[in-house]
């Protein structure tokens, strides 16, 4: 076999090649190795927003919409017929108990008076007569000068004209009256609304439109519903004292007056669940206008010195409620607490924190227990972000349950 000739030349070349292709392997493999046994880089902290475990008082609340309604209303009619001459009154006013309102036209009505009293005159002027002719007869009587008879027929005269004179009496107060109807006035304290009649015009005893409604605004009620399931808190409450309610804004950001709660109404609404309940303002300000609708807020009773958070600090995981609460060393650990339901912005803890612990409000699908935490600077200034409500403040809006009702005592609401 023949070979071809060999090139000397190309062997070191190759050579020197693999060595570095060597080298660049080695390398690779040492640089790969200390790469991997570096330490892994620390996760950034998660910015959180943080509020402090507070202890105060803590309203309990029940919250319904409400309607608004005059404490008297009165529509004012004529109760004999007339002609009105005059109308005392501006739409509008404000009117005071006995204050004339509209006058109908008194002279038949003063006609009539006139003519019973004259009757009564009558009737006792022959009744003065009928007492002298019965004098005379029994002094007549023993000496035989009048009979039996005529001395009992005066009698039952005198008996007769006793009865007319007290039905001249009669007939004479209802003319008084007559008369004193012609002169319409406001039955209670309040405010005149439209005028709904005009002097001139002929008003009747059997009309049913009225002349003016009149309505009593201080004070005033609200009648407003709650769930039938708060009827056994409501009930307790007022079997303890007096109940306060107040009516809120539509928005419930003002309070427009307060009052107490007068009755629950006694039975429950079976189509919609609801019990009836009425309060009494005093309406000072005349804030609150028959036919408004508010917001009403009762205040059931008030928890004395209970541990409170933010509800949004309280989450819900596999084995029930739990919050983040802040460590020494800026991380965050998952602490089961008991907690009842929300009271507004708030929720009452039982067990699980301790006042002064903070708790992590805010970023939760970031947490894990252990993870390294920051506070968010710009939510947390001043008061940390969704720092639990003062002693005292009112529950704004009802809340779901989150868990069972702890045992901390609760008092009546002052």
């Amino acid at each position: 076999m023949k070979l071809g000739p060999v090139s000397l030349e190309s062997t070191p070349q190759k050579a020197r090649a693999g060595a570095i292709v060597l080298a660049l392997v080695v390398g690779a493999y040492y640089w790969l190795a200390h790469l991997g046994s570096a330490p892994p880089k620390a996760p950034p902290a998660v910015a959180v927003n943080i509020a402090s475990v507070t202890r105060g008082d803590v309203p309990v609340n029940l919250e319904g919409l409400g309607t608004v309604q005059a404490f008297y209303t009165v529509t004012v009619t004529a109760r004999v017929d007339g002609r009105i001459d005059k109308v005392a009154f501006r739409e509008g006013q404000d009117v005071k108990k006995g204050t004339l309102l509209v006058q109908i036209d008194p002279r038949p009505y003063q006609a009539a008076l006139d003519g019973a009293l004259a009757m009564r005159a009558k009737d006792q002027a022959l009744l003065a007569n009928a007492m002298v002719d019965m004098k005379r007869y029994e002094e007549l009587a023993p000496e035989d000068l009048a009979s039996k008879q005529t001395v009992d027929t005066q009698r039952a005269l005198i008996a007769q004209l006793i009865a007319q004179v007290k039905s001249d009496d009669a007939a004479i107060a209802s003319a008084r009256t007559n008369l004193d109807y012609t002169s319409i006035t406001s039955p209670i304290d309040g405010r005149t609304g439209i005028r709904l009649v005009d002097p001139g015009n002929n008003v009747h005893a059997t009309d049913t439109t009225g002349m003016v409604v009149v309505t009593q605004l201080e004070p005033i009620s609200i009648v407003f519903s709650l769930p039938e399931e708060d009827f056994t808190q409501l009930s307790a409450a007022l079997a303890r004292g007096t109940v306060t309610a107040a009516a809120l804004s539509r928005d419930d950001k003002e309070v427009l007056d307060e009052g107490t709660v007068a009755l629950i109404d006694n039975q429950i609404d079976q189509t919609t669940g609801t019990i009836r309940v009425k309060a009494t303002l005093p309406n000072k300000q005349r804030r609150l206008w028959p036919g408004e609708f508010v917001n009403v807020r009762v205040q059931t009773q008030m928890r004395r010195q209970v541990l409170t958070v933010p509800a949004v600090a309280v989450q819900r995981g596999p084995e029930g409620l739990f919050t983040y609460t802040v460590q020494a060393d800026s991380t965050v650990a998952a602490t089961p607490v008991t907690a009842s339901e929300p009271v507004g912005d708030v929720v009452v803890v039982e067990q699980g924190l301790a006042a002064g612990q903070q708790v992590v409000t805010s970023n939760f699908y970031r947490l894990q227990p252990g993870a390294h935490i920051r506070p968010n600077t710009a939510a947390n200034a001043g008061l940390p972000a969704g720092t639990a409500a003062p002693a005292g403040a009112p529950a704004q809006t009802r809340t779901p349950k989150l868990g069972r009702t702890g045992g901390s005592a609760a008092e009546p609401a002052p």
